[in-house]
C-alpha cells in the first residue's frame, strides 16, 4: 500500500500538475499546437536522445535487455494490427491504436518509479545498494530503444493514416531523431570529450526541459479535446497496455532466461502507460488526436493502480 501512494504522489500527481498547467494555459492563451509539438521533436527530443545516448555506458550483457525491448514492441505492434482488423476499425483508429499499445511512458514515469522501487532500503547489502545501478542502466535502455522506435516507426505509422507509405517513409527522415542514434555512436568513438564542448550544456539544458514540455504540450491538447470517458476502444487499449504488456514481459524474459534485478525492472517497465508522444505524434500528423490523448490521460491513471501490482508480482517471480 505504501508503494501505491508514493506512485501516486511522487510520480502521477507531478505529471497531472505539469499537464494542468498546460490546460489552463491554453485556456487563457489559446496556443498553436502544431508549432509546439514541432518544437518538441526537432529540439528536445533529439537533445534528451543524445545527451543520453552518449552519457550511458552499456555493457555487452545488456543486449539481451535491447533485445526484449524490441521483441516487446515487435509483439505489441503485431497485437495493435490484430485487434483492429478483428474489430473492423477505420485505418486511422487503427494506426492511433497500435501506437498507443506499442509505445510506453519510459522516460518521465518510468526512470523515476525504478529509481524509487530500488532505493528501497531492503535492496541494501552491507551499507550499499547493487541493485540500483543495473536498474536503471535496464531502464535507459528500454527508454533509449522505445525513444527510437516511437519517433521513427510512431512518426510512420500515424502518418499513414493521412498520406501513403512513401511519403509516410519520407515523413520519418524529416526528424532528426533518427540521426542521433549514428551521431552519439560516432562522437563516443571520437577522441575528444563532447561534454568540454560549450554547446554540450545547451543540449543538456534542452535534455532537461524535455519532460515537463511534453507534459504541458500535452496538456494543451487536452484543452482542445473533447474528452469523453465513453469509448470503450480507449479502455481496450488500456488494458492491452497495462495488464497485457506485463504478461508478455514474462514470457518473454522466461524466453530470454532473463532473471533477478533486471526481470524485475523488465517486467515493470513492461506495464508503464501509453508515452505522451504517441499523443504529440498524433497531433502532428492529425491521426485521431483525441483517441490518442485521451489514452495516455486514462492509462496515466489506472497505472497508479496496475503499476502497484505488477511492482509487487514482479518481486515474487524474480527474486533477487
Amino acid at each position: 500500500m505504501n508503494i501505491f501512494f508514493y506512485i501516486l504522489i511522487n510520480n502521477i500527481m507531478p505529471i497531472f500538475f505539469l499537464i494542468t498547467i498546460g490546460f489552463i494555459l491554453n485556456k487563457k492563451f489559446n496556443f498553436d499546437i502544431y508549432t509546439l509539438s514541432k518544437l518538441n521533436f526537432y529540439v528536445f527530443v533529439p537533445s534528451f536522445l543524445l545527451v543520453k545516448l552518449y552519457t550511458t555506458d552499456l555493457e555487452i550483457g545488456m543486449v539481451k535487455v535491447f533485445l526484449f525491448a524490441i521483441l516487446l514492441i515487435t509483439i505489441n505492434y503485431l497485437i495493435g494490427i490484430l485487434i483492429p482488423n478483428i474489430l473492423g476499425f477505420e485505418k486511422s483508429l487503427g494506426n492511433a491504436f497500435i501506437n498507443s499499445i506499442s509505445f510506453i511512458n519510459s522516460g518521465n514515469i518510468g526512470i523515476p518509479l525504478i529509481t524509487l522501487i530500488f532505493s528501497n532500503n531492503a535492496f541494501i547489502v552491507n551499507g550499499v545498494n547493487p541493485y540500483l545501478d543495473i536498474a536503471l542502466s535496464t531502464q535507459i535502455i528500454i527508454y533509449i530503444t522505445q525513444n527510437i522506435f516511437t519517433n521513427t516507426i510512431g512518426f510512420y505509422n500515424a502518418s499513414r493514416g493521412s498520406t501513403d507509405w512513401k511519403n509516410s517513409l519520407k515523413s520519418v527522415f524529416k526528424i532528426p531523431v533518427i540521426y542521433m542514434i549514428p551521431l552519439a555512436i560516432i562522437l563516443k568513438f571520437l577522441p575528444y570529450d563532447i561534454t568540454k564542448n560549450p554547446i554540450w550544456s545547451g543540449l543538456v539544458y534542452a535534455k532537461e526541459g524535455m519532460i515537463s514540455f511534453a507534459l504541458i504540450v500535452l496538456g494543451v491538447q487536452l484543452s482542445k479535446t473533447k474528452i469523453t470517458f465513453r469509448n470503450n476502444t480507449v479502455y481496450l487499449s488500456n488494458f492491452v497496455r497495462l495488464l497485457g504488456g506485463p504478461i508478455i514481459a514474462f514470457v518473454l524474459i522466461k524466453l530470454l532466461n532473463i532473471d533477478s534485478i533486471i526481470a524485475q525492472t523488465l517486467m515493470v517497465s513492461s506495464g508503464l502507460p501509453t508515452a505522451v508522444n504517441t499523443a504529440l505524434i498524433s497531433v502532428e500528423h492529425n491521426n485521431e488526436p483525441e483517441f490518442a490523448s485521451q489514452v495516455v490521460m486514462t492509462s496515466t491513471i489506472f497505472s497508479a493502480i496496475t503499476l502497484s501490482i505488477v511492482v509487487y508480482i514482479a518481486g515474487i517471480l524474480f527474486p533477487l
